[in-house]
């Protein structure tokens, strides 16, 4: 029996790249893809479109006349997203473990991080699709209003970037809750409970002051009713390095040291 001599050249003939680590662009567009793969993030995004569509419906049938603004109607056509999609977000980190593909995905891409990294930019582009999606819904509503208030378009660049972050940041905090439980339902659970108890603290006077600083549905209410100061920024974003750093940080530490074989 004789062996088969591997000849150098032959290694070197091997197609440029192939053995290439993949890039940040293509791990974000797997991730997208992964959004769509479950029955759960599709019927989520499904339901994220439909209500955006009655959410406009509703506000141009039944609003008084100076709610049909431009400027309104957005406002409500982005509730679904900035409400749903984080859900999606928790769905997209948990997933690995409850369909089991985190051993695939970890060996094809043993840096941990930059999952997360890809994630994450995922997450920011669903949210902007989203935001596109509620702009133009928001538009035909208004344009089919005919409505005749005052500044019907108005719509300043300010609150258009605000709502943006809106939505980006919903999404970005349901990935860290994800990253950071790595299991749906706790984390779903955690994700909408934790408002409501900081809300529930925040009628307790003496607490008052504190929750303006940390509780999501004081500090980043204004993000889409108006333009907001500089003292309502810095509340936004005490509150958003709470909610956004520490799951993440937490879920990257977990991540990073969790056996998934």
């Amino acid at each position: 029996m004789s062996a088969h001599a591997i000849d150098r050249g032959d290694l070197n003939a091997a197609p440029a790249g192939r053995d290439k680590r993949p890039g940040l662009a293509r791990l974000t567009k797997v991730e997208l893809r992964k959004m769509v793969d479950t029955r759960s993030g599709f019927w989520l995004q499904l339901a994220v479109l439909g209500l955006t569509v009655l959410a406009v419906v509703i506000t141009v049938l039944a609003g008084h006349s100076e709610d049909k603004t431009f400027r309104h109607v957005f406002s409500n056509a982005l509730q679904p997203a900035g409400i749903l999609l984080p859900v999606v977000g928790i769905l997209l980190v948990s997933s690995e473990w409850s369909q089991r593909t985190a051993l695939i995905s970890f060996a094809l891409v043993p840096e941990r991080p930059r999952l997360i990294v890809a994630k994450v930019l995922a997450g920011i582009v669903l949210a902007l699709a989203a935001t596109v999606v509620a702009l133009v819904v928001a538009a035909l509503g208004t344009a089919l209003a005919s409505t005749s208030a005052p500044h019907a378009w108005s719509l300043p660049l300010g609150l258009l970037a605000q709502d943006i972050i809106y939505v980006a940041t919903a999404m970005v905090i349901g990935i860290g809750f994800g990253a950071a439980l790595q299991a749906s339902a706790p984390a779903i659970v955690l994700y909408f409970a934790l408002p409501v108890a900081l809300a529930a603290l925040g009628s307790i006077h003496a607490l008052k002051g504190v929750i303006e600083w940390v509780s999501t549905a004081e500090a980043l209410e204004p993000l889409t009713t108006t333009v907001m100061s500089g003292s309502e920024w810095v509340k936004a974003l005490v509150a958003l390095a709470l909610w956004m750093g520490v799951p993440l940080v937490i879920g990257l530490w977990r991540l990073t040291r969790r056996d998934v074989g």
